[in-house]
């Protein structure tokens, strides 16, 4: 399709070919676990989504407990998380209604087996208006397209995705000039940069935001990404656990990029919600109790102590997950602050 679509019109937008190729991806098929492409927090240990569900009860008791709340979770792969964290919750008197939203068949089917009383959304517009809303987004921005601008000879260009000689896939760099579209503080950046940008990013969490500064509510958006904004193309593509050529079998790969969480946050701001800071993720979680949960699992359960061992240090240690994936909070206006969040705020950290 690509092939033929560049053939007959000329390149198109690397936004274009990720979408693309990641709404084909993700149709059809299950990519989590060691037999998918890759494997998520959820799926390397219960801690993970349980630390998440006390979270939410906590800020949602101490904003007074509000009635009719509901738990919305963006892209929730098997249900595993959502599983997790709605058991935590649960301990803290917190039962909310379930909404997912989802475009994949193939991972709706799952959620369906795991959580028939949820409520299926294909996005964001059909969520409820009249209530507060708890949001997860774990590893949900970075399958979302990104677009690349390079700089040329001639000033700032789109990068786009066309055909060499041979019929294969290569970026190459637009004509029409693009420098109004480069932030200030890289106009000035070399011959050869690229600049990242996520519109589909800013304009979910736009959206959610704008929900919690009208309905009330907190989000947690966890992804890997970086805390100020960055030269660099971050494009990547994984299957089968190995990382692979973005330009090579389309549509057969997860295509993901870092998030820039700084922009986000700005974002997040000016569309009325509180940014309550972004964290990375191993500190998170320690500020939230991990150590303590995983001695728990351990003694009972003293054959499973080693493996719940390991599990808490990929979450958490700076060479595994703890520094590369990062936590963002948001929240309504008058809603309180999030555990964890204030005592590890990144800040100006790259």
């Amino acid at each position: 399709m690509f092939s033929r679509l560049i053939a007959a019109t000329g390149p198109i937008s690397m936004a274009h070919y990720m979408a693309e190729a990641n709404a084909r991806y993700y149709a059809s098929r299950d990519p989590l676990g060691t037999s998918g492409d890759f494997v998520t927090a959820p799926e390397i240990s219960q801690m993970f989504g349980e630390l998440i569900g006390l979270w939410l009860a906590d800020i949602w008791q101490r904003a007074g407990s509000p009635d009719g709340v509901c738990y919305v979770e963006l892209g929730p792969g098997r249900g595993t998380l959502a599983r997790d964290a709605l058991r935590a919750a649960r301990r803290g008197g917190l039962v909310p209604e379930v909404h997912f939203v989802e475009t994949s068949p193939a991972l709706t089917a799952l959620q369906r087996t795991m959580h028939p009383g949820a409520t299926w959304h294909h996005d964001l517009s059909g969520l409820p208006v009249d209530r507060p809303l708890l949001v997860v987004a774990n590893e949900f921005l970075d399958a979302l397209p990104v677009r690349q601008l390079v700089r040329t000879a001639e000033g700032w260009r789109e990068r786009m995705v066309g055909l060499d000689a041979d019929g294969a896939f290569i970026p190459i760099a637009g004509t029409r000039p693009m420098d109004a579209a480069v932030p200030a503080w890289f106009g000035k950046a070399g011959e050869g940069a690229i600049v990242e940008t996520s519109p589909a990013a800013a304009t979910v969490v736009q959206e959610v935001a704008a929900r919690l500064a009208r309905q009330g509510g907190a989000a947690l958006f966890i992804d890997y990404g970086y805390a100020e904004p960055q030269l660099g193309s971050t494009l990547q593509a994984v299957r089968a656990h190995r990382k692979v050529d973005v330009f090579v079998e389309p549509g057969e790969a997860d295509l993901t990029a870092h998030v820039d969480f700084a922009t986000l946050a700005d974002v997040a701001e000016q569309a009325g919600a509180r940014w309550l800071g972004t964290a990375g993720q191993g500190g998170w979680l320690a500020a939230l109790g991990i150590g303590a949960r995983a001695g728990a699992l351990a003694k009972a359960a003293p054959h499973e102590a080693e493996a719940i061992e390991a599990a808490a240090m990929r979450l958490t240690a700076p060479a595994e997950m703890g520094t590369l994936f990062k936590v963002m909070g948001l929240a309504a206006p008058r809603w309180p602050d999030g555990a964890g969040l204030e005592r590890v705020s990144l800040g100006t950290a790259s």
